[in-house]
């Protein structure tokens, strides 16, 4: 039964890629935010999820302040929705103006001294949105994506990043040799890393609570010597804002797994601030703290 559930979700996302895309724009917006309001007043498992993690993140907030945010979390994660449909579909000049970027230069300059460079960024904004804009100036850019099911589905979401001229490596448990590879290339190593339940994932103070975020990006640096920087995207009227912060470097003396944990402390560090600037964009309907008690879980 779980096969043909997944077949017919991936069935549902396949259609409505296609039908989104021939859409007005306008008129395609509008029917996904009426779409995450029909989800929001469902109130079903991940939404409820959504609510718990961001009370997490700002514990200080009334009931209705809280609600606020939940909605416009909602309105933010069915507008990346939106904007990956559509996405084939837009300019290179389109791209590139929808994109306001600060400290663009702790990408780039490494990048154009031929060392590769490693972005380590939360499930926030629109991350394809913020490759899009990197590959579109010629700049080459590798990721990892987790298997999705049923694998026609995942073949489609390869293919979508692919064209915007990613390349996306299966994660397969074997990807730090290439991803090695590619930075002695020069190459930008860009993953998402703010959830890891993985048995190589490493606990993290992150929001005054104990979560799990992969060591990966933080042994890359270390074992290549390129430069580790964490992304913040966000939404704005027009488009989204990217802002970088780091290099980021071992606090600590001791073994790699010991420098890696310090760096992927760092991350979550970079992480938290940027969430909480921009709680809405941070799309994280999964559990991500280890403690059970959180409240709406």
């Amino acid at each position: 039964m779980s096969g043909l559930k997944d077949l017919l979700s991936a069935q549902l996302y396949l259609i409505g890629w296609k039908i989104v895309q021939i859409l007005p724009e306008k008129v395609a917006y509008r029917l996904f935010e009426k779409l995450g309001k029909v989800f929001y007043n469902r109130n079903g498992k991940s939404v409820r999820r959504l609510r718990s993690n961001l009370q997490v993140v700002s514990p200080a907030l009334s009931t209705k302040e809280l609600e606020e945010i939940v909605i416009r979390g909602i309105s933010s994660y069915f507008r990346y929705w939106c904007d990956t449909f559509r996405f084939p579909g837009w300019s290179i000049e389109k791209i590139k103006n929808t994109v306001k970027v600060s400290n663009e230069h702790l990408l780039k300059d490494p990048v154009a001294a031929g060392t590769g460079v490693i972005v380590a960024l939360p499930h926030s904004g629109n991350w394809d949105h913020a490759g899009a804009y990197f590959c579109a100036q010629g700049i080459p850019l590798v990721s990892v994506a987790e298997r999705l099911k049923p694998e026609k589905l995942f073949q489609k979401f390869l293919t979508y990043r692919r064209a915007i001229g990613m390349e996306i490596l299966p994660l397969d448990g074997n990807t730090l040799p290439t991803l090695s590879d590619r930075l002695n290339e020069g190459k930008l190593i860009a993953l998402v890393a703010d959830r890891d339940f993985s048995k190589s994932g490493v606990e993290v103070d992150f929001f005054s609570k104990k979560a799990k975020m992969p060591i990966g990006p933080a042994v890359l640096s270390l074992r290549t010597g390129a430069p580790l920087i964490t992304a913040q995207v966000s939404y704005n009227p027009t488009g989204i804002q990217i802002d970088f912060l780091g290099p980021l470097t071992p606090r600590i003396q001791g073994s790699l797994e010991d420098r890696a944990k310090d760096l992927v402390q760092q991350c979550a560090d970079n992480f938290e601030k940027g969430i909480s600037k921009n709680p809405a964009d941070w799309h994280m309907l999964q559990r991500i703290w280890i403690e059970s008690e959180v409240s709406n879980g």
